[in-house]
């Protein structure tokens, strides 16, 4: 099948490597157009080779396209997603809008692509950066010996927080070298140049941020295990692009880190660089524009029975959001794309 899609905000840093993902992965397609604010429509795009122009998004626009892939902030896809369900269209929302409701499947397709049977809202959710890799890196291992508890503490991009976070995190590397300061921030919780973060966050239950919240929710959610303990620590670091996670592992069976290697090396989206002198191991700036997660320094935690520790790198901006939707719409394409209700 070769359906009408529609990329909602489209100008924004993941639509436009959404639009890169499409094109790298020569998605076929009937007809293709580009929706966002008033603010942007009008604008031209080139697109293999084809100039379009930027269209509003309005209900009228999603007439007659099938797949509506989506990166919008959440306020926003609260109104637009229901609107383009409402004209026929699946809706594969990169925003937290819609991830925990219990009609609206929450889909890494090398994890649980079954989902995808049932999309009672038209919406699909499009996971948090950070759940993303971590779930590709643990449902094979669970599959193999069950997950009894996951300590993670993440490694994040400027990048996840947005263009505006990138902007003044270069611009502290600017100021710095010119006269020895660092500006105030504006975008991040405090200045990110030379130093880290863990509470770029909006706080949340117990003390826990929104962003770690997440993590333990969608992840449950996902690999379908509502009493998975998870302990997660999120962390905002000086680097542009890819999060890093370094996970501790408990299983109920018995796991040893080479058959971890093993089970790894064979699953899909994965990269295992795990040599055990460490000169070979993921690294951000090595991971960037790469669509696999990338997994390394695969050993035994000895303080547990059954424990295994991990380090997990992955492009927060193509794996962790606009390659993941894509790869959705492709699942989408091999089952037969369902009508929205």
């Amino acid at each position: 099948m070769r359906p009408n899609l529609a990329i909602v905000g489209a100008t924004g840093a993941v639509g436009e490597i959404m639009r890169q993902v499409v094109a790298e992965r020569k998605i076929p397609f009937t007809s293709i157009k580009f929706l966002a604010s008033e603010k942007s429509a009008g604008k031209p795009i080139s697109f293999l080779g084809k100039e379009y122009r930027v269209e509003l998004i309005r209900p009228e626009a999603f007439i007659g396209v099938d797949i509506a892939l989506s990166s919008t902030p959440a306020s926003v896809s609260k109104e637009i997603s229901p609107m383009a369900a409402a004209k026929g269209a699946i809706v594969i929302d990169n925003s937290s809008a819609w991830r925990m409701d219990p009609d609206v499947p929450l889909v890494v397709p090398e994890v649980n692509a079954h989902a995808l049977r049932s999309i009672p809202k038209g919406i699909i959710a499009n996971p948090n950066c950070s759940t993303i890799q971590m779930v590709v890196a643990l449902q094979p291992l669970h599959a193999f010996a069950k997950i009894k508890r996951v300590v993670v503490s993440t490694y994040q991009a400027s990048s996840g927080k947005g263009a505006k976070a990138v902007q003044e995190l270069e611009s502290q590397i600017k100021e710095y070298s010119r006269s020895g300061t660092i500006p105030q921030a504006t975008v991040h919780a405090d200045r990110l140049f030379g130093n880290v973060l863990p509470h770029d966050w909006k706080p949340g239950e117990d003390g826990y941020s929104e962003e770690e919240w997440k993590m333990i929710l969608e992840t449950r959610k996902i690999m379908g295990v509502p009493d998975l303990q998870i302990c997660p620590t999120t962390v905002r670091v000086p680097v542009r692009v890819c999060h890093s996670e370094s996970l501790v592992v408990e299983f109920y069976s018995p796991i040893s880190p080479a058959q971890a290697k093993e089970i790894l090396i064979k699953s899909p989206g994965i990269i295992v660089q795990d040599d055990p002198h460490g000169k070979n191991v993921p690294l951000a700036l090595d991971c960037e524009g790469k669509d696999e997660v990338f997994v390394g320094r695969i050993r035994t935690d000895p303080t547990v029975q059954h424990g295994l520790a991990l380090w997990v790198v992955a492009d927060n901006l193509r794996k962790g959001a606009a390659t993941n939707a894509v790869q959705i719409a492709q699942e989408l394409l091999r089952m037969g794309i369902p009508k929205a209700k």
